[in-house]
């Protein structure tokens, strides 16, 4: 995993059709949320997913916590990647690991909720059993771990992305104005954007997405530049 573009939340057939013809990696579906209200029914997110050619990928995006169920519900949607926001054990990852080997598992690792011993904590605990971590923004107002429009400190990720064994995707807060920086700052794998690629409406907004979409190629070639040189 390189050089990766998520963009998270299709409310609908518009929303898609931007997402595919910029050409995003991976596109993500949240549901069985903790704090926000779903886009869609899951019925809608399977008939779009299976529109997603493959080129792209569709996520899961959930707070499940129960290995059955997720595994019901990537079924249902026939995803093959799943992002874990909720609090999962260990012992469920390991059941699902074991009975799902055909997922690709992304965790999310909370910026802001804990500090740099339990983060590193979780990374070592978490890694044997997927495939890649997410950093995304906690918000203590509302107790959002995810999706609440807000950066955390990049010095954080940053510090995340040389300690993982695992591949890091940069989420939280990200916008077409600010991706190229924090992928210069963090140096992910991948970043991830939802809220700040939306119109007032809550639709995704074809500038911005392929702005981003711009912006986020450019900044990788920039690193993969730099790399060479030195």
């Amino acid at each position: 995993m390189k050089n990766i573009i998520q963009i998270a939340g299709v409310r609908g057939q518009h929303d898609l059709n931007i997402l595919l013809s910029s050409q995003v990696d991976y596109i993500g579906f949240p549901f069985r949320l903790s704090h926000h209200q779903e886009d869609i029914s899951e019925p809608e997110a399977a008939c779009l997913i299976r529109q997603v050619p493959r080129t792209s990928k569709a996520v899961l995006i959930t707070y499940l916590s129960d290995s059955r169920k997720i595994i019901e519900l990537s079924l249902s949607l026939k995803v093959t990647v799943v992002q874990i926001h909720g609090d999962i054990s260990l012992k469920e990852l390991n059941i699902l690991r074991g009975k799902a080997s055909y997922l690709k598992i992304f965790k999310s690792l909370i910026i802001g909720r804990e500090n740099r011993v339990e983060l590193e904590h979780h990374i070592q605990q978490y890694s044997p059993y997927i495939d890649a971590f997410i950093t995304d923004t906690f918000d203590p107002e509302s107790g959002a771990q995810g999706a609440t429009g807000k950066t955390h400190d990049w010095e954080i990720s940053r510090w995340i992305v040389e300690l993982s064994p695992k591949p890091v995707i940069l989420a939280g807060g990200l916008n077409p104005d600010n991706v190229g920086q924090a992928i210069w700052q963090v140096r992910p794998a991948g970043v991830d954007a939802h809220t700040g690629l939306e119109d007032p409406q809550g639709d995704k907004d074809e500038k911005k997405v392929r702005a981003f979409v711009s912006g986020a190629r450019q900044a990788f070639q920039k690193l993969i530049k730099n790399k060479k040189a030195t």
